[in-house]
């Protein structure tokens, strides 16, 4: 919201945020592969059954950690200013790569660290560094809820339940070995840890800083906020990017024109596969007839 710096690190916001969003994958089948939240925004890399699985996820997502975070930083209004944005990625090995290299990347290229492990915030660098799980605090509110309703005190972690979760692999590296997926995140650290430090020898600026991060107020925002359009696909090579491209020009147009016929009085008309169909009004016995 505002680019509020509603995100800023600490223990208890990475606790919170890891716990809704393991819990978030335990109810809908979305795979993670790759995760971070800066102060002001989050980035997810992640594997969906379908859209709907992807829509229903990041709604239960962006509501709950919503509410976590105004608990914890007494913010009232609401956490993101707008809807989720998600963008497709291809088959192609060298770009699924590219986004995992770009969400490692988040925290040194923006000048705030010098090494991607370095972020103290909610992040998957140092699982898909190790190979270990990612641990989260899930909050029961209705429990909560049901022992303060019948009077009775209860401590800060009573309802608190302790969420691990295994990221998956990106589709390009699953023949690989656990062993063999870490070497790659390990070299794509290096090379990011060693661009980082040519850019600040070239700029002479140094990062930010853990204590400054730290010291930011939850309430605060940026001067200027970054905002440029999305990629309608993300695509290594021109000829792939054109194809998807393409799919999804023709996707929109028959889901444009099964939304004019349903509008026209064609309630059986299909929708094209991997989208929502529109809601109809409510109403009462027989639709009445809709002029053209």
């Amino acid at each position: 919201m505002h680019g509020r710096f509603l995100l800023c690190p600490s223990r208890e916001l990475v606790d919170l945020f890891n716990g809704v969003l393991i819990r978030a994958a335990e109810r809908y089948p979305v795979e993670i592969c790759a995760f971070i939240a800066l102060s002001n925004h989050t980035h997810l890399l992640v594997i969906p059954e379908d859209c709907k699985a992807l829509s229903a996820f990041m709604t239960y997502f962006g509501g709950n950690v919503g509410k976590e975070i105004g608990r914890l930083h007494d913010w009232r209004q609401s956490l993101f200013g707008r809807r989720f944005s998600h963008v497709v990625v291809s088959e192609e090995p060298e770009e699924q790569e590219a986004r995992l290299r770009y969400l490692l990347s988040n925290g040194c290229k923006e000048g705030l660290v010098k090494r991607p492990e370095d972020w103290p915030g909610p992040s998957s660098t140092d699982a898909l560094l190790t190979g270990t799980t990612v641990r989260g605090v899930w909050f029961d509110r209705s429990a909560e809820y049901e022992a303060r309703r019948c009077n009775r005190r209860f401590s800060k972690y009573e309802f608190a339940e302790v969420h691990d979760l295994e990221l998956a692999p990106i589709h390009a590296w699953v023949h690989l070995s656990p062993k063999e997926r870490r070497a790659r995140v390990q070299e794509m650290v290096r090379e990011i840890t060693a661009e980082t430090r040519e850019r600040i020898e070239k700029t002479g600026r140094a990062p930010l800083g853990v204590k400054r991060i730290l010291r930011q107020h939850p309430h605060d925002k940026p001067a200027e906020t970054k905002k440029s359009p999305k990629p309608i696909v993300h695509a290594a090579s021109r000829r792939v990017r054109k194809a998807m491209k393409i799919q999804f020009y023709l996707f929109r147009r028959a889901y444009r024109e099964a939304s004019e016929a349903l509008r026209a009085g064609d309630f059986e008309v299909e929708f094209p596969p991997g989208c929502h169909r529109p809601r109809l009004p409510f109403f009462t016995g027989k639709p009445p007839p809709l002029a053209n």
